[in-house]
């Protein structure tokens, strides 16, 4: 279903470049898998059941993670105001508007498509916002759901998701099962098996984990680009990425630290003060970076920065 986003063909380039990678690596790991093991099938089928899950269950799985609950017009008349409008811009389906009672100045899209979209931002987003910098960033997350990207980093995880998994249970069998205890040939060979199995995985697994991180990083670039092109106030947006940041380190850190396995899903991330991530590892590219974007674009639209 088409909406009035703007297309990003360097997003979608990134996309299918990232998603050929990670085919490749799927198709060496499992290659080297069956010849290491018989039972790299089941790690397959689990891993599968995994991402198929959190694939169909995201948008229930995230709000009951930060304790979000969709509001009707009437209990949230404000938000679903801002939401119509940009629907509207978009042309595009109204998600489910929800709210999630915390602190933290956030907002996150979820859903594996634009029909079953949920859109939810904090009350300590929307305290902290005024109307325009609130539309800004509830146009970078339907601009999310437009491009799909939950779906495509769903299913782009799925790779790292097997490599953890088997890597897990390599490490548990070899410290509790008791492989390569036995002093005779065969045990010595059981061992140096699980042991490759292990490092393939591992390998794998931190491969994986970097490419989905890079292309995280670019997305959250594009949804910004995008959702301010829609607006058509960089400037706004620029300013609720001040804000949320600087609100942000003010945040208790034991509250940041309860939010940070979200941060893939959300507006910015939730980070601890004093506890950074190589750029290499983080999910949102640096706030200068984002910055910088917004404001060259505001100079390509003639407006102040």
């Amino acid at each position: 279903m088409k909406s009035r986003f703007r297309p990003d063909r360097g997003l979608t380039s990134r996309m299918l470049i990232t998603t050929f990678l990670l085919g490749l690596l799927y198709v060496v790991f499992v290659a080297v898998l069956l010849v290491l093991m018989k039972s790299a099938l089941w790690a397959v089928v689990i891993a599968g059941g995994l991402l198929f899950a959190q694939y169909w269950f995201s948008d229930r799985i995230a709000l009951f993670a930060m304790g979000g609950r969709t509001v009707t017009r009437e209990q949230a008349p404000e938000l679903h105001g801002v939401v119509d409008r940009l629907c509207a811009l978009a042309d595009m389906p109204k998600p489910a508007v929800a709210i999630a009672n915390v602190d933290i100045p956030n907002a996150f899209a979820t859903g594996r498509s634009q029909k079953r979209a949920v859109l939810c931002a904090t009350t300590g987003l929307m305290r902290r916002l005024d109307t325009e910098e609130l539309e800004g960033v509830l146009a970078h997350e339907l601009s999310h759901v437009a491009h799909r990207d939950v779906a495509v980093m769903t299913i782009a995880s799925f790779l790292g998701v097997l490599a953890g998994l088997i890597t897990r249970i390599g490490l548990y069998s070899s410290f509790y099962g008791g492989f390569g205890r036995g002093r005779d040939r065969e045990g010595d060979n059981s061992a140096l098996l699980f042991m490759a199995v292990i490092l393939v995985s591992a390998v794998v697994y931190a491969l994986s984990f970097l490419l989905t991180r890079a292309l995280s990083r670019y997305r959250e670039l594009s949804a910004d680009r995008s959702g301010a092109l829609l607006t058509g106030r960089p400037a706004a947006l620029a300013s609720a990425l001040t804000k949320v940041s600087g609100s942000t380190a003010r945040i208790p850190t034991k509250d940041l630290r309860q939010a940070e396995p979200f941060n893939a899903f959300f507006f910015a991330p939730a980070l601890a003060p004093g506890f950074s991530l190589s750029s290499l590892f983080s999910t949102h590219p640096p706030l200068e970076k984002r910055l910088d974007q917004l404001a060259a674009l505001s100079r390509e639209l003639g407006q102040a920065v």
